[in-house]
């Protein structure tokens, strides 16, 4: 990536040098350019816009969904039972690899978009002085050395060092994270400054809140931080989610047992004298079978589910396979504003000479509970609301946002700005600038003119001599104000931002509005945590899931949000400017920030390092963000949640998951969602290999007995073609349990079946595959069946086993009657639904004939019955003691 060193004529830094360097470095003035240096530079830096990302063409998205080893597998599968003449057998696969890829295509297809939201905001228009004229020209045509100017609602089209301003405010809540507008000053700042204070620039993708500026442009294109934060987007990639791993992970394994079940089986036929051609038409059907052809179908189904309903709870999932990777989920990174907090400003104290007044969240200014400790007396109380709401520039809902705080807190005490004015004729406005840090306002008053001073607390307590005390202005001395310089300190560690209020009455409204002023105290606001944030906390704790807060705020006003939702009780913090140098290798540094709860002033690129240094450390990482700084981060992380509410587009084009309601709570029910999803996975997998052994043990050891297969190559397709789709996707969608979320996340590298369940796949196989073979034989040789009628109750007692092996898949030390199985209706509905196929294909003359089968009669009926039992009632005692032992 290019840097601003690489501009010729550019400094490096330009927040770092007064202003007049700065248009000497880049051969400019305050007239502006001329159009031909203008048509020079934009030919030596290019056009003012981000660089496309290259889009995925419709045939590679195809392919993604085509190329993992179990659908590769199934193409094959299907061609041989093209050319082997298995029409029925060639259908059925190619409908699963069908609808497969259509949810996979369509799923995709809007995925990764997060460079065309970056790239429209450069579709703006600009004001730039040139040749000492103001013209209108596209954003795009900026360059180096542009005078662009600004005002209140505009856009910033470039980065600029700002040269001359007026009470200018910028809004670089998407950029930096700061939760209110920002005052901006011409003035350099330090070197090292971090990137929400650069006071004296504006970058691009900002909005104007108020005032008027003109500015430098110092960078354009990729090389504004904007540019920067878009190429980390692009080249955050995303990674391949644990599912995805685990699935591809087990398809390998299944290629290679696939091929051995088929040799393997070829050859026993074979070597007992069977028919070539059966047995290489039974080997390919028990290739197949071996096959869990509904995995790739039903895993989609039941993320698609589980998304579904995410979606009833506000959280919308961009893409399925990150609903499994939320159950893995070890580590949130969370932003304050907003998530944590209510993103409003709300007053919570007043420090006045007559004494201090903290409010809760309950308490009401003129009738305060017992929450709400007030030392100060209510007319001084009221003094101090009255100057608040007077020098103020808000209306009820659009301005400041401390400020519309101030004239809600009036109004608790029955101030309402309107009703005052009427009554005090507002005369005239000293309006907020940089180098005064306060504002006043002039009123006709009874007295005289009643001047109203707000400002920071150090201005205000320098500007005034006086000070109200027990209802009367008395002198303010040296000693007195070092003790509030003190107080200050004191209320900014608490995490509140610290307006100072004074009062005057003038003779002449002309008068200096900044001396002799009467000091009334200072006035405490904070953006108040959520109320449901602490209990959403604690449930992620249960979960033993750990919240790390990442914030670009002030790391004091973050500890103190995180102190009041119960995240942080040590006050641990870590700054990025605390990070390890790139390249640095400082396992103490390292070691700081990953036991830190707290992050703050972080840049974008800073979280991308934060998140590499977690998962590094083992962690599966959400992060949670609503800002254009925070999309390269949600790229990076395995899970990326925007905020749908307030959040940018190009956030929620880089998210994985958007929350709709910005409520934290909402990322809770997705966490629960995702662990239940994959149990359910785990679930299914496991019920459709252990059906599958069984197939082929029972097959195997029929072929090696020398008498009639107990299975013909298409009853195990119809088997499967029922069981390996119907109860497996009712599996999929179960609801789960609560209990979930009270145990701690699976080790991320877990498969997706453990030790344990390929010795469940391999026990619960051996006893269908007994269970099938001893009905098989006992008919047979027994009873002296025909073959036909053998085959028949061998392939309904599989065919039923299988399906209430679907009870067996409960929970050890759930209920044995009612658990998680028992209460899933579409299980239920599976099974009715497969027993009436079965029994369609006994019945119905056309299919029976085609699969080999005859009804069996009551006998029949009697030994299928006891055959299908035996494993659900052995596999039911094992569950139970598994679960008693697991106590």
């Amino acid at each position: 990536m290019e840097s601003r060193k690489e501009y010729a004529d550019a400094p490096a830094h330009p927040w770092s040098i007064e202003a007049e360097a700065v248009l000497d470095g880049l051969d400019t003035s305050p007239r502006g350019l001329s159009e031909r240096d203008v048509e020079r530079r934009l030919e030596r830096y290019g056009p003012n816009r981000l660089r496309g990302i290259e889009r995925r063409s419709a045939l590679a998205i195809l392919w993604d969904q085509v190329k993992s080893l179990i659908m590769l597998l199934l193409v094959s599968a299907m061609i041989v039972s093209v050319v082997s003449g298995q029409t029925a057998e060639a259908v059925a696969i190619a409908a699963v690899i069908a609808i497969n890829t259509a949810i996979g295509f369509f799923t995709e297809w809007r995925a990764v978009r997060s460079m065309e939201a970056l790239q429209k905001m450069a579709e703006v228009t600009a004001r730039v002085r040139r040749s000492d004229a103001e013209t209108e020209v596209p954003a795009s045509n900026l360059v180096p050395g542009d005078i662009v100017l600004l005002r209140e609602g505009e856009i910033v089209p470039a980065d600029l060092r700002l040269i001359d301003l007026d009470q200018l405010q910028i809004d670089e809540s998407a950029l930096t994270g700061e939760s209110v507008p920002v005052s901006k000053h011409v003035e350099p700042v330090g070197e090292d400054a971090a990137l929400a204070d650069r006071l004296d620039m504006a970058y691009r993708g900002t909005a104007v809140s108020s005032g008027t500026a003109a500015g430098v442009v110092t960078g354009t294109g990729m090389r504004t931080e904007l540019g920067e934060i878009s190429e980390m987007v692009e080249s955050a990639g995303q990674n391949q989610t644990p599912l995805e791993r685990k699935l591809d992970h087990l398809g390998r394994h299944l290629v290679w047992l696939t091929l051995g079940i088929a040799f393997l089986v070829t050859g026993t036929g074979l070597l007992a004298g069977r028919d070539l051609y059966l047995m290489i038409e039974t080997g390919i059907a028990l290739a197949v079978a071996a096959i869990p052809e509904g995995l790739p179908i039903v895993a989609t189904v039941a993320l698609a589910y589980g998304m579904r309903r995410m979606m009833r709870r506000n959280a919308f999932v961009r893409r399925l396979s990150s609903v499994e990777t939320l159950g893995a989920t070890t580590l949130i990174c969370t932003d304050k504003t907003g998530t944590l907090t209510r993103n409003e400003m709300v007053v919570r104290r007043l420090h006045q000479p007559d004494g201090q007044t903290d409010f809760s969240e309950e308490s009401d200014p003129a009738n305060p509970t017992e929450d709400a400790d007030r030392d100060a007396g209510e007319d001084a109380v009221r003094a101090a609301a009255r100057v608040a709401v007077l020098c103020n520039g808000a209306d009820d809902e659009t301005g400041d946002p401390m400020e519309i705080a101030l004239l809600d807190f009036g109004r608790k005490l029955g101030l309402e700005r309107d009703d005052l004015v009427d009554r005090m004729d507002e005369l005239r406005t000293e309006a907020f600038s940089r180098e005064t840090n306060m504002m006043a306002t002039f009123h006709q008053s009874e007295e005289g003119v009643f001047v109203a001073v707000k400002g920071a607390p150090e201005v205000v307590l320098e500007a005034s001599t006086h000070r109200l005390k027990d209802g009367a202005e008395g002198p303010f001395g040296e000693d007195e104000k070092a003790r509030w310089h003190e107080i200050d300190d004191e209320m900014a560690r608490d995490g509140l931002r610290v307006l100072g209020l004074a009062r005057k009455t003038v003779d002449d409204e002309d008068a200096d509005p900044y001396s002799d002023l009467c000091f009334l105290g200072f006035v405490g606001l904070l953006d108040p945590p959520k109320e449901e944030v602490r209990d959403v906390i604690r449930r992620f704790r249960d979960a033993g899931i750990r919240l790390v807060m990442v914030t670009g705020d002030h790391p004091e006003t973050a500890l103190n949000i995180s102190r009041a939702i119960g995240l942080s009780e040590d006050g641990r913090a870590v700054e990025g400017r605390d990070f390890p140098e790139a390249g640095g290798d400082s396992d103490a540094s390292a070691s700081g920030i990953l036991q830190a709860d707290v992050v703050a002033r972080v840049t974008p690129q800073q979280k991308l390092d934060l998140i590499d240094l977690y998962q590094k450390n083992g962690e599966i990482v959400a992060m949670t963000g609503d800002g254009v700084n925070d999309a390269p981060a949600l790229r990076k992380a395995d899970i990326g949640v925007a905020m749908g509410d307030r959040g940018t587009e190009v956030a929620q084009e880089a998210a994985d998951m958007v929350l709709q309601d910005d409520e934290l709570g909402t990322m809770a029910v997705a966490i629960e969602q995702g662990r239940i999803i994959f149990e359910n996975i785990r679930k299914f997998v496991i019920y459709l290999l252990s059906g599958n052994v069984g197939e082929i043990l029972a097959v195997a050891v029929g072929a090696a007995a020398g008498t009639v297969l107990p299975l013909l190559p298409l009853q195990i397709l119809y088997i499967n073609l029922l069981n390996d789709v119907f109860p497996a996707l009712a599996l999929g969608v179960g609801r789960g349990i609560p209990e979930v979320m009270s145990e701690p996340p699976r080790d991320p590298e877990e498969a997706v079946v453990t030790r344990r369940g390929w010795i469940d796949i391999g026990g619960y196989g051996i006893l269908i595959a007994a269970s099938v073979l001893g009905v098989f034989f006992y008919a047979l040789w027994g009873l002296e069946m025909s073959d036909t009628e053998a085959v028949t109750i061998s392939f309904l007692t599989l065919s039923i086993t299988r399906l209430v092996h679907a009870f067996n898949m409960r929970r050890p030390g759930s209920g044995l009657f009612v658990n998680e199985i028992t209460r899933n209706p579409f299980v239920w509905g599976a099974i009715i639904l497969c027993l009436a196929l079965l029994l369609i294909a006994v019945f119905v003359p056309v299919l029976a004939d085609i699969l080999g089968i005859s009804p069996p009669g009551p006998t029949g009926w009697s030994l299928i019955a006891a055959g299908s039992l035996f494993p659900l009632l052995v596999g039911q005692l094992y569950v139970t003691i598994s679960g008693r032992r697991s106590e």
